[in-house]
């Protein structure tokens, strides 16, 4: 696998760091609140293992299994649901947790979808956002690390569901994708 990675943007020690950060500010800000984490699968589910043994308040989970991508480098801007979230959350905090934001859609067809079930906050939080490749104007509330429009795998990422085993990110060469 490692020979497929054109270069490494972000080694796994720089990772933890920067997800114990994320873990403090969440529990900061949500002191005396039982925040609901909704992963967003397949690509969040590391960044939330790590993330949420970093946050000291207590947390509830949940996932939701959204399509857009298919195995294409491309999102195609449809956005369907696979898998629900199971928890009611009207009234609650919710914390969307995903592994990266590209062009925006889904999160916005998140927040959108959320916000019909009357919850008290929805909040962001990803590890990776890609500002250049945002096709609209978004709101990250908590974000890792900002990466250029290179096509990343590892720690979660993938392409076509191999790589995500990867303990790191970095950029895929395009003879594999391309």
């Amino acid at each position: 696998m490692r020979n497929d990675i054109e270069k490494v943007l972000k080694t796994k020690e720089e990772i933890q760091d920067m997800v114990k950060l994320l873990g403090e500010q969440i529990s900061k800000d949500y002191i005396g609140k039982i925040p609901v984490l909704i992963c967003i699968l397949k690509g969040g589910i590391v960044f939330l293992s790590d993330l949420m043994k970093n946050i000291t308040i207590h947390v509830e989970l949940d996932f939701m299994s959204l399509s857009s991508y298919g195995d294409s480098t491309k999102s195609s801007g449809v956005v369907r649901i696979k898998k629900d979230i199971d928890v009611d959350i009207s009234n609650r905090d919710v914390i969307i947790v995903e592994d990266i934001v590209d062009s925006g859609l889904t999160l916005k067809y998140l927040d959108e979808y959320f916000m019909q079930h009357n919850p008290a906050s929805v909040k962001i939080c990803t590890l990776l956002d890609k500002p250049k490749a945002h096709k609209i104007d978004i709101k990250i509330d908590y974000t890792g690390f900002e990466v250029g429009n290179e096509f990343v795998v590892g720690y979660g990422l993938d392409y076509a569901q191999k790589y995500r085993n990867l303990p790191y990110i970095g950029i895929l060469k395009k003879e594999i994708y391309s």
